[in-house]
């Protein structure tokens, strides 16, 4: 299986041009992914309110440049727009393998007086596979608040946890095919996302912590394929603020314990400039 996880900037590349069919066209030269999982995607935020955007529905062209996925949208701002179209910014999972259930959590946005933000949410999507169920969880934390963005980190590390503790008991209570049908949790578990935080950080050393319950601890995939190697840098690359702006570090794929082995690969595109942040791009047995 191979998953892409990718910031997309509301599909602007650093030329300034916002196109979703190039978003496409580059993932599908990086690789037959079975997986995409977006961050930045926009609706009806017109220039100037995101820089080059015509107001699209971005999360509709996309499902549409990708006939053969299911779509799973998440929108974590929701916003009053002109006349009766709303506003909506998120991100999406799109998975060729059929799609079980989908989970969607309001991530914590605690009052940080002065500092900048806006609501995040994690979308998880159960994705079927020849090689068993996967958990696919993608997200973008905060930017400005290390409050929020912290406490967004203990609130991933609880969704991945809990959704474990499901899988462990596997217990299938209802068949009935209404609201509380049971659909069995899977073990293995990615986490995937722009998490703005660099591989030395608290929030990054916070989500490989060890787990009072103990529920398998996560793992930083870069570090199980590549033991003692640099992070990738997967921000300002190509577009900077200022010249000497340093390059980042923040698209991250975390897997839970039990898909340790079954990581192959993971490689970040430094070379596609279709986006202000650079792909990473995850192979698994």
């Amino acid at each position: 299986m191979i998953l892409i996880t990718w910031n997309v900037q509301w599909c602007r590349g650093v030329d300034g041009v916002v196109d979703p069919a190039r978003i496409v066209a580059e993932a599908k030269r990086l690789a037959d992914f079975d997986v995409l999982c977006l961050q930045e995607i926009a609706d009806n935020y017109p220039d100037p309110r995101l820089a080059g955007s015509d107001g699209d529905d971005q999360f509709a062209r996309l499902a549409q440049l990708l006939p053969d996925f299911t779509v799973v949208p998440g929108a974590a701002v929701d916003q009053p727009g002109d006349g009766d179209r709303r506003r909506r910014f998120g991100n999406m999972i799109l998975s060729r393998p059929p799609v079980r259930q989908v989970y969607r959590y309001l991530l914590p946005y605690p009052c940080d007086p002065g500092v900048p933000g806006m609501p995040r949410i994690a979308i998880e999507a159960v994705v079927g596979a020849p090689s068993g169920d996967l958990r696919v969880i993608t997200t973008h934390l905060e930017y400005y608040s290390a409050k929020q963005r912290m406490a967004q980190s203990d609130a991933l590390r609880a969704i991945y946890a809990e959704g474990h503790a499901y899988a462990r008991d596997a217990q299938v209570t209802m068949t009935d095919g209404g609201p509380f049908q049971t659909f069995v949790r899977p073990l293995a578990t990615v986490i995937t996302g722009d998490c703005n935080f660099e591989p030395d950080s608290p929030e990054h050393r916070r989500m490989l912590e060890p787990f009072a319950d103990g529920t398998p601890p996560l793992r930083d995939a870069w570090d199980v394929a590549h033991r003692g190697a640099p992070h990738p840098a997967t921000f300002k690359i190509h577009e900077k603020k200022r010249p000497d702006e340093p390059e980042l570090h923040c698209d991250f794929i975390f897997v839970g314990d039990e898909l340790r082995e079954r990581v192959r690969d993971i490689r970040v595109d430094r070379k596609t400039q279709a986006s202000d942040h650079q792909p990473v791009i995850l192979t698994l047995a």
